[in-house]
């Protein structure tokens, strides 16, 4: 069993209520707009193993270290990554077919900051947008999400709120 720590859209942001949540973590799951690398830094600090793709904010240091897509398995369960993917009956061009390319049962998704976590009966699939972690946008609550996996199946998923965008912590 593998405890995960999802998020997305950090926008440069690094601050010590989202790095208490890495700590609990086996695992820190990214799915782009770091900004910079300085989460990067934090997590790889913390020995943490990080799995993420680069969004479209993302800088050469972070395009070096993540791909535009990732495809992995993690005890048992096969998942596929991709910043810009948009959402089940609404996905961004391409994306459909990236998905039904791969063995992925999870596909997930950032850059819309919308939290959303959903099944597509067309594909099959586990849809899963973790929200907006950073403080730039337009979302209101900054999320995260937490699952655990063992034997191919997600338990225990929650909704972490950081609070509100606006509000200094």
């Amino acid at each position: 069993m593998k405890k995960i720590l999802l998020l997305s859209d950090t926008h440069g942001c690094n601050e010590d209520s989202i790095l208490k949540h890495v700590k609990t973590a086996d695992e820190v799951w990214h799915a782009g707009d770091w900004g910079n690398m300085d989460l990067v830094n934090s997590i790889e600090a913390l020995n943490k193993p990080i799995r993420g793709v680069y969004g479209n904010i993302d800088g050469q240091s972070i395009r070096q270290q993540f791909p535009l897509s990732n495809v992995f398995d993690c005890e048992g369960l096969s998942v596929l990554m991709h910043h810009i993917g948009g959402y089940p009956g609404h996905y961004k061009p391409g994306v459909k077919t990236l998905i039904k390319s791969s063995t992925a049962k999870v596909f997930i998704s950032g850059h819309s900051h919308i939290l959303r976590v959903m099944k597509d009966p067309e594909l099959n699939i586990l849809f899963i947008n973790p929200g907006a972690a950073g403080r730039h946008g337009f979302h209101h609550m900054r999320t995260m999400i937490q699952f655990e996996i063992s034997n191919g199946q997600i338990h225990n998923m929650a909704v972490i709120e950081l609070g509100k965008r606006s509000a200094l912590q």
